[in-house]
């Protein structure tokens, strides 16, 4: 986990970093991080918690310890880590965050992860460019979004730095810009689903 303990483990590991609200974490979650650790030959995924989504309203967000512990509820597997880095960061753009788990982990090997579902508003976050010329990058196939991964900016932008899925192993020595779509087995689990559930049976 991102932190003095984690600073403390062997050099070069290769770190997935999934960041997201967790409102609430699920199954979903789970899923795709299990999903890239054997895909992307990753050691661990640090389930990185935001304090507040810039691109979600505060309305329906649930408070952050909560959300914190959802997480801790979510993960089940000890390769998946939980951390309250972008609180304890005071960050919550995933660039930022990215550049000082750099800055703070110059050794680990680190590849950002992204559900496709993200794929149609990626071009609104904070200076992505810089995201993406920052570590390489795995968007984990969701259907129906995935259909986007050739057509949004990113995509065109870094069409030359798509990675062969082939070469999953290999994204995370990659050079960044360096991007790829992960498809496998899909899971059917959402937060949105989640909290309308929740709301249903309140």
């Amino acid at each position: 986990m991102p932190g003095s303990a984690a600073g403390a483990r062997p050099p070069g590991r290769r770190i997935g970093l999934l960041g997201g609200s967790f409102n609430p974490a699920h199954e979903g979650h789970r899923h795709i991080s299990l999903l890239a650790l054997k895909r992307l030959g990753l050691q661990e995924v640090w389930w990185l918690v935001s304090p507040q989504n810039p691109l979600k309203p505060r309305a329906g967000m649930a408070a952050f310890d909560e959300r914190l512990a959802s997480a801790k509820a979510a993960a089940g597997d000890r390769r998946l880590r939980v951390s309250d880095i972008e609180r304890r960061l005071g960050s919550c753009y995933s660039v930022d965050t990215v550049v000082r788990l750099k800055q703070r982990f110059p050794r680990h090997r680190l590849v950002w992860i992204v559900g496709a579902d993200n794929l149609p508003t990626l071009a609104e976050w904070r200076r992505w460019p810089a995201l993406f010329r920052a570590l390489p990058v795995a968007v984990i196939d969701r259907w129906p979004y995935s259909r986007y991964a050739s057509v949004v900016k990113p995509a065109k932008r870094f069409a030359r730095q798509r990675m062969a899925e082939r070469r999953a192993t290999g994204l995370a020595r990659s050079k960044p810009p360096a991007w790829m779509v992960i498809h496998g087995p899909l899971h059917p689990a959402s937060a949105t689903a989640l909290r309308a559930a929740s709301g249903a049976a309140g």
